[in-house]
């Protein structure tokens, strides 16, 4: 098991290219299962998800293969086998959306019930409401989702909450359902619309993408296509962004989309970030004493919860106190008591976290709790006095490519080494 020592202290300066989405390649991998054929899909970072839903796919007779360019081919005209087991799907919660297309394709699926990072409960039922709404049986038994369907029949869906997951097995399974599909109250995030789109590309008839109501005529065969782009990660850009603001760093990202990032930029630029976008780069400058802004999570367009625990560390560095609400998932404080070990003062009422800023930070050993808790140590580490040890960083491997050298790159003093500690 690895973990990262870093030596804080060092402002970030430098040019960063943007990875491509982990949650967008995460959604539209399941999707080649609709349409036997082989796909590449171009900017697939290498992280630990991908290569978790690679074995899975493989598992049910695909061939995948990630190549050193981020080209991740997919082969899936010999499916073998409708099971998901355990073995993977334990390790992350989107293994689900093997569902939606194998039920959709094959007519029958059984999914192992989903794991993932540890902050609270995060229910499946709006998958298994919406799979029966369009018709199929679904049981549960021994820890397994066991899905039939002879063919699926569009329907009228509202999700009680705009669901991402849901709205992507939704999307699946209702483009080759039998009649019209309308889902209200859908997920608007990007990872959605990418996969609108590559599903339209393969032949599906999609009416509303990127709003909160789609229109899915079923049809009834998609088509492969050779390539899809992926897009570029949004979390990741609000990270590297978010690290340079701490140290008081200057950088420049480029190959990203700032209009899937307008609340973290605004809120950036409130607490005194120079921002200079053009395209498709984003300038980040950080010279002046930065002043505290308290956020509420929300579904996009709104704060996004991956980025809350980020927020939380950077209000550490600003002036003043600040309020960090989580509406999404109220448990996602697990990290807290890890800053507190480097000397920050933080209180968390219920799903709040009061933020006391101007924390004089100094280096320990702390240990992450999940994929953006790991992240959000990593930065506190950069700023802190003398040397900090973030363990089991095999949380952030799930969603940063090589973080330990992209931040070398940009003057951070960190290292990834080999330990005995589990």
């Amino acid at each position: 098991m690895d973990k990262f020592i870093i030596e804080g202290g060092q402002p970030l300066r430098g040019t960063l290219r943007v990875a491509g989405s982990k949650n967008a390649v995460l959604a539209l991998m399941p999707a080649t299962l609709l349409a036997p054929g082989v796909y590449r899909i171009r900017r697939t970072p290498n992280l630990r998800d991908v290569w978790t839903m690679s074995r899975l796919l493989a598992t049910l007779g695909a061939h995948v293969e990630l190549d050193n360019a981020g080209d991740l081919f997919l082969d899936t005209r010999t499916i073998t086998t409708f099971e998901a087991p355990y073995e993977h799907v334990k390790k992350m919660r989107a293994s689900i959306y093997v569902l939606g297309p194998l039920l959709a394709r094959y007519g029958r699926a059984r999914v192992s019930l989903p794991g993932g990072c540890a902050f609270g409960p995060r229910p499946v039922d709006l998958h298994l409401k919406g799979m029966e709404r369009l018709g199929a049986e679904i049981s549960i038994e021994h820890g397994y989702i066991n899905a039939r369907a002879e063919r699926l029949r569009g329907a009228a869906i509202h999700l009680d909450i705009p669901s991402v997951g849901a709205t992507v097995n939704i999307l699946y399974a209702a483009s080759l359902a039998e009649g019209e599909t309308v889902l209200t109250n859908a997920a608007i995030e990007p990872e959605v619309t990418a996969l609108a789109q590559m599903l339209s590309a393969m032949g599906a008839h999609i009416e509303g993408i990127g709003t909160s109501t789609l229109r899915i005529e079923g049809v009834p065969a998609l088509h492969p296509i050779p390539t899809f782009d992926n897009i570029p990660d949004r979390i990741e850009t609000a990270t590297y962004l978010i690290a340079a603001a701490m140290t008081r760093g200057s950088i420049r990202v480029v190959d990203a989309n700032p209009y899937h990032l307008g609340t973290v930029l605004d809120k950036l630029e409130e607490v005194g970030c120079s921002l200079d976008i053009s395209g498709t780069v984003i300038e980040l400058r950080s010279n002046a004493p930065l002043h505290a802004s308290s956020v509420t999570t929300a579904p996009y367009p709104g704060f996004p919860t991956d980025v809350q625990a980020l927020w939380t560390t950077l209000m550490l560095t600003a002036d003043g106190s600040s309020r960090i609400t989580d509406m999404i998932y109220p448990t996602r404080f697990g990290y807290v008591p890890e800053l507190h070990r480097l000397g920050a003062e933080i209180e968390v009422v219920e799903n709040t976290a009061i933020v006391t800023g101007n924390a004089r930070l100094q280096g320990a050993t702390v240990m992450s709790s999940d994929l953006r808790a790991s992240a959000s140590l990593i930065l506190a580490g950069l700023v802190a006095e003398g040397q900090t040890e973030v363990l089991r960083v095999y949380h952030l491997d799930r969603g940063y490519e090589r973080m330990e050298e992209r931040l070398r790159q940009l003057g951070a003093r960190i290292e990834r080494v080999q330990t005995d500690e589990y």
